[in-house]
């Protein structure tokens, strides 16, 4: 099994910073591209950031500026540096693969994620 563990998720004010890690296991992580994904309470799941193996990296257009992805492959770790926070970015977030198959991300596995929540 493919295992994806999220973690550094908490509570933080507006304008402020978290790190989230997630270490994958079971695959070849080195091969993969990886991606951060969002989800508030009662919307829909959305990708954020992706990086590639080779680490070129894209996000979405409300995150652009304020995140960046990152992976250490030695480590089987990707990261998302999220900066100047809002509490629109509230959600628990998790990793996964950027493209899934037939662009439907429910076909993929999912691992517990991580809470972020920004006050204002």
């Amino acid at each position: 099994q493919v295992h994806l563990v999220e973690s550094g998720g908490g509570l933080v004010q507006a304008g402020g910073s978290l790190r989230l890690s997630c270490v994958a296991s079971g695959s070849i992580f080195s091969i993969n591209a990886m991606g951060w994904y969002r989800q508030a309470p009662g919307k829909q799941r959305e990708l954020v950031a992706a990086i590639t193996s080779g680490g070129s990296t894209d996000y979405t257009d409300s995150v652009k500026g304020r995140f960046t992805i990152s992976r250490d492959n030695a480590l089987n770790t990707v990261y998302l540096q999220m900066n100047s926070l809002k509490p629109e970015d509230t959600a628990v977030y998790y990793c996964n693969d950027p493209v899934p198959p037939d662009g439907n991300s429910d076909l993929l596995r999912w691992g517990q994620g991580t809470q972020v929540t920004v006050s204002s």
